[in-house]
């Protein structure tokens, strides 16, 4: 059995492609890149020999034999260790919606599908879904249907779109969105259900969507009260 991980990178973004090309190589075909910015404090990049750039923030789905397979390479290749490379790092993933959705996020990599994470006893998760550019309103009308809350976008650039022709019999378009929508445990299947229904891959959103165990919250004391009335 495999496990699977959301593995994200934050590096300068003249290193973006070296990253993705080093991540095809190895395995990961399929991401999305967004833009952030550095916040260390000017000390704090001195020493580590950085600066305040716009960074690049990477996304690819991983299973743990591609992880090590990659981590390798980050070192070797690409001399991760040194100063103002970037840093790369995993979470668990819990589930994914839909076997076509989870053969295009790990395409390349072999997957034996076990149970869902083993941080079981969680009582929120984070849905990350990815959709077309445009289209975030109607995954969270879906979403809402099924009383989740609100959710936060950010602005994305598909990779490896070009393979979602083979796994999920469509034409992808590079320009994505990504939503992130913390839930209660017990709310995410009926709520990546109907995201998939309404706004999935037959939708103009071509959404996917996977979850993510969260371990602790703060700030969420009204939704859990909500919950219990």
């Amino acid at each position: 059995m495999s496990e699977l991980y959301m593995m994200v990178t934050i590096t300068n973004r003249q290193l973006t492609r070296k990253f993705v090309e080093c991540y095809k190589e190895n395995g990961a075909q399929v991401g999305s890149v967004t833009v952030g910015m550095g916040t260390a404090a000017n000390e704090i990049l001195d020493y580590f020999g950085l600066d305040g750039m716009e960074k690049s923030v990477l996304f690819h789905l991983v299973t743990d034999a591609a992880w090590r397979q990659i981590k390798a390479a980050l070192r070797k290749k690409m001399q991760i260790d040194l100063p103002g490379m970037g840093i790369a790092f995993i979470i668990p993933v819990s589930s994914v919606g839909g076997k076509k959705a989870l053969n295009y996020l790990t395409c390349g990599q072999e997957f034996v599908k076990g149970e869902e994470s083993t941080l079981k006893e969680t009582k929120n998760e984070l849905l990350v879904v990815i959709a077309n550019h445009g289209y975030t309103e109607l995954v969270m009308d879906a979403a809402r249907e099924v009383h989740a809350a609100g959710g936060t976008v950010i602005h994305a650039k598909g990779t490896g779109t070009e393979n979602a022709q083979q796994f999920l019999g469509v034409t992808l378009v590079p320009e994505k969105e990504m939503l992130f929508i913390v839930v209660k445990s017990e709310q995410k299947n009926s709520i990546m259900r109907a995201i998939m229904e309404k706004a999935g891959l037959e939708s103009k959103a071509q959404s996917i969507v996977f979850s993510l165990p969260v371990t602790d919250t703060a700030g969420m004391r009204l939704m859990e009260e909500m919950g219990e009335t």
